[in-house]
């Protein structure tokens, strides 16, 4: 049998880092073959080396039989491979039809390509508007604007990175139609991700990297989610533990809080209300786009909420600052990592600083003790498993999900009283994932307060005792997880009345 794509003994170095180590495997034509992988497994690099993005040390590729070596990504997409990147790429003032000529090569705007996205759209159950603006559609819809403007490529591959992460059950049934059609169809899929239920669920074939080798090519339908896990991360999953779930007093409250977004393509938040008790840990699940951001940015201090309508320990803290709110020990780990909860040309070390400093004694007398600053990096980096080569490495040179590990990791360490975090696991490898997850719960115990906020229902479910869901800037009461609780969170995410 030919084979679409075959690489053989690819290898990639970036100074003294190797990404990529003599790696071999096969995609067959019309089948969806799953690349697994930690974060720094060199999935990414792989990637950019199939899409033309960089170019192999060592190593071959064929495509269909034949030498298959892109010098850019234009010369890729020319062989037929389309990729649908984990951070869409639309403008949201355009339309769809706007955002999709501008991702052609070519290509003018027209009644011809109007037509031709209704087709693609129809053909593969995509239902999407082409006159519709960008910033009027929610996540899920947004996807369907980046695979459509990939199909009109008329790819033979294409390379979806973590397609889910931000979709609803539902959008995720959806998504999984669209890709066995495109499947039978003829179209191999390459499907990164670190949902490995869906992985088990849509995969017959997958490639698994550990420290940019190859581990094992296998079935994943043959193996546990968990031994997935463990081949993934070379050693056993430790199951989640709550060891001391007592609730105390409350320690923090929002009361009947309303804004308004200056974002033209933001969300208004009407008459949130939520009550957080020592010990505890609440989930607000919701699709993106919901007033999610608008909350974030009005818990951690960025935007100014109206009076009494923040109380933490007793105190109104609506007009304080975030660097006033981490003095009173509220801390947060923001959804954006790179900009917002780092800056991405200072080292670990100093991007350390941006926490609370005198709380670890990284600071006295005002002046910063540098040996103080480094042992805690290191502490976190080997704690938090962060690949990296020092502590003084730059942020933007670590991957996302090594970057999350350490940004959840310098929270933590400062044992706050109440930690409020956007997309705990956003990007990071399941293992990872179950080690940040066990750091939070063990916080709890400890007697702090944990508000997530969080995309990833199974990661809400798995965490949170009480579960509110926002949608168009209104949050729910807590759902009743014994009754029918799952159905109803999927409803209301979805955009069932809340009262």
């Amino acid at each position: 049998m030919k084979y679409q794509l075959e690489l053989s003994g690819i290898s990639k170095s970036f100074g003294p880092v190797q990404a990529n180590n003599g790696i071999s495997f096969a995609i067959k034509p019309g089948s969806i073959h799953a690349l697994l992988g930690e974060n720094g497994a060199g999935k990414s690099t792989l990637v950019k080396i199939i899409y033309g993005s960089v170019g192999p040390d060592e190593g071959s590729m064929k495509w269909y039989g034949d030498s298959f070596s892109p010098n850019n990504p234009f010369e890729a997409r020319e062989k037929g491979v389309a990729m649908v990147f984990q951070h869409f790429s639309l403008f949201e003032s355009l339309t769809v039809a706007e955002n999709i000529v501008l991702g052609l090569d070519d290509v003018d705007l027209d009644d011809s390509i109007v037509n031709k996205i209704e087709k693609y759209s129809i053909q593969y159950g995509l239902s999407i508007n082409p006159h519709q603006v960008v910033g009027d559609l929610s996540v899920g819809q947004r996807q369907r604007v980046e695979i459509v403007r990939c199909l009109m490529q008329n790819p033979k591959l294409l390379i979806m990175d973590e397609p889910t992460s931000v979709l609803t059950p539902n959008e995720v049934t959806d998504l999984f139609v669209t890709l066995r059609k495109l499947a039978e169809d003829g179209c191999a899929i390459l499907y990164i991700s670190h949902k490995l239920e869906e992985v088990r669920q849509i995969c017959k074939h997958a490639t698994i990297l550990r420290e940019g080798k190859l581990i094992k090519n296998c079935n994943p339908q043959e193996h546990s989610k968990d031994e997935i896990a463990e081949m993934m991360i070379g050693k056993k999953i430790i199951k989640l533990t709550r060891k001391n779930i007592k609730h105390g007093e409350e320690i923090f409250s929002i009361n009947n809080l309303n804004c308004t977004s200056e974002d033209m393509f933001g969300v208004n938040l009407h008459d949130i209300n939520l009550s957080v008790r020592k010990g505890s840990i609440i989930g607000i699940a919701g699709v993106a786009g919901n007033g999610q951001d608008e909350l974030m940015r009005m818990l951690i201090g960025e935007d100014r909420a109206p009076r009494s309508t923040l109380i933490f320990k007793g105190k109104d803290i609506s007009k304080l600052n975030s660097h006033q709110r981490r003095q009173l020990s509220m801390f947060f780990v923001p959804e954006e990592r790179l900009g917002h909860g780092a800056v991405p040309n200072m080292g670990l070390d100093e991007n350390m600083l941006l926490s609370r400093p005198s709380s670890s004694r990284m600071t006295r007398n005002h002046i910063i003790d540098w040996s103080q600053v480094r042992r805690l990096a290191k502490d976190v980096i080997e704690t938090f498993n962060v690949l990296t080569p020092s502590v003084s490495t730059e942020a933007q040179s670590l991957s996302g999900g090594n970057l999350q590990k350490f940004m959840v990791g310098r929270e933590l360490i400062q044992s706050p009283e109440l930690l409020i975090i956007a997309q705990p696991t956003w990007g990071v490898d399941p293992g990872s994932a179950n080690k940040i997850h066990q750091a939070l719960t063990d916080l709890a115990d400890q007697g702090s307060s944990i508000l997530i906020i969080s995309q990833d229902l199974d990661e809400i479910l798995s965490l949170c005792e009480q579960v509110h869901v926002i949608n168009n800037g209104k949050l729910s009461p807590s759902v009743d997880m014994e009754s029918n609780g799952l159905e109803t969170i999927s409803q209301l995410m979805l955009g069932a009345s809340i009262q």
